[in-house]
């Protein structure tokens, strides 16, 4: 079981899952050529604004922006100086429900002294490198979903259908969004449970992801996506515990592969697959397949392009990931300290997955709200056999330098029913373990080998 477990937390790395059911067409090169124009971002975005309060889009900094310091690790950030315009409470919460999340609505529900939106300025000022565009724009008439919705063609590095016609193409969006070619850190884990108790984790974390080679274009029928690396320092009991392995891009063909070093034996051995709802220690509140906010086997859920809306969401985060900042000054009962964490108004896909017939999972629905301008998802409500809304989890990205888009900060996943939460992903206290990102890392490093280096 411990293994089992181990391995689940281990594949959350790549944020994998797959759609199954859709009519699925490529775009004219008439179409395609909109992309990156006059009313179109290279995304598919609109680059208009709203009188409501979004603006229209610039993405007139890559990588650097005005008053960055450094060529890596923290950075406040543009806007740092800004105040909130207003803030959400359980009191005033009617007069913004049609921008609210269900998931949002609940929690201010259920923690009206506790948590609370801190809405500030929109932006959409930071764009993408010249190869992403190009490869989007190549993938609009290019990109396919193969082999029953297991697998798709294109090439990597950004996503393949800026047009997508079908819940199923968009959540291949949601799955291989442009993101960092490789990242490790330290990363620690609190859950925090409802009597205000808390139970620490920490690991030394790493992954590569192929597709997103800033060197070389490859493509989506390629056997690997992307590797992972995890070696547990905390809980005590797991000090040493090390799992390594890859993701597939084509889940028809192969599966998920991994390898793990076991300290009580001291010997590697591939391990068992772990998926879809298997519940990721120490405290079971999220699921292998709630990594990103989605990561789930193709043929789970049936999946429904809700449409496009204009919603209040977590964004431009580079606040909560401050070192000077201390847990204990983070976590906090019930939900992270709401003064930390920055909401915007964006224009959000709205992607929806319904269980299918004869499939099980803990989740009888998901809705997932990914970002217009980067496909990152941003926020998930997830609802239990009975219908009834149960676990809530959302990713605080920051512009990342050194990469030049966004990466996951600290990511929080809410469960409504035990009242408890937890906080991961968190660099705060790791001094020089901060983020790094794009930096150099090998396949050897993802290997069973080094599954038994990093165990000792």
């Amino acid at each position: 079981m411990k293994s089992k477990a181990f391995l689940a937390a281990c594949a959350l790395a790549c944020g994998l899952g797959l759609p199954l059911e859709g009519a699925w067409a490529k775009v004219t090169a008439e179409k395609a050529a909109e992309l990156n124009g006059p009313k179109l971002t290279c995304m598919g975005a609109e680059r208009a604004g709203s009188a409501s309060g979004i603006p229209e889009y610039s993405g007139k900094w890559v990588g650097k922006w005005p008053g960055v310091k450094n060529d890596y690790g923290y950075d406040p950030g543009p806007y740092a100086d800004e105040k909130p315009l207003f803030t959400v409470t359980a009191q005033n919460m009617a007069q913004y429900e049609d921008k609210l999340t269900e998931g949002q609505k609940a929690l201010l529900k259920q923690y009206p002294q506790s948590y609370r939106m801190n809405v500030y300025p929109s932006h959409r000022d930071f764009g993408f490198k010249d190869w992403v565009c190009d490869t989007t724009k190549k993938n609009a008439v290019t990109a396919e979903l193969i082999d029953d919705g297991l697998g798709t063609t294109g090439t990597g590095g950004t996503i393949p259908f800026p047009f997508p016609a079908s819940g199923q193409e968009a959540v291949w969006n949601i799955i291989n969004p442009h993101r960092a070619w490789t990242e490790k850190a330290v990363c620690d884990i609190a859950d925090v449970y409802a009597n205000g108790s808390i139970a620490w984790g920490r690991n030394i974390f790493k992954t590569m992801n192929l597709m997103n080679d800033p060197k070389e274009r490859r493509p989506y029928t390629d056997k690997i996506n992307a590797y992972f690396f995890t070696s547990y320092l905390l809980p005590e009991r797991d000090k040493g515990f090390t799992g390594v392995g890859f993701q597939p891009n084509n889940f028809k063909k192969d599966a998920t592969q991994a390898w793990q070093y076991q300290p009580g034996i001291r010997r590697v051995r591939q391990a068992p697959e772990v998926c879809c709802d298997y519940p990721v220690p120490p405290a079971g509140l999220r699921t292998v397949d709630d990594d990103y906010v989605f990561n789930g086997s193709p043929e789970r859920y049936t999946w429904k392009l809700v449409g496009k809306k204009e919603m209040y969401v977590p964004y431009h985060n580079f606040k909560i990931n401050d070192p000077a900042l201390k847990y204990a000054d983070i976590i906090k009962p019930n939900t992270i300290n709401p003064d930390y964490v920055r909401y915007e108004l964006h224009r959000v896909w709205i992607v929806e997955g319904y269980l299918r017939d004869g499939y099980r999972h803990i989740y009888s629905k998901r809705r997932l709200y990914a970002d217009e301008d980067t496909w990152l998802a941003l926020w998930a409500d997830n609802y239990d056999a009975r219908g009834e809304l149960w676990r809530v989890a959302f990713v605080n990205y920051f512009y990342s330098q050194e990469s030049a888009t966004f990466h996951r900060g600290t990511s929080v996943y809410h469960d409504l029913t035990a009242k408890a939460y937890e906080a991961g992903y968190m660099v705060n206290e790791r001094g020089n373990d901060w983020w790094r990102i794009n930096v150099p890392l090998s396949p050897q490093e993802f290997s069973p080998q080094a599954a038994a280096r990093g165990g000792h």
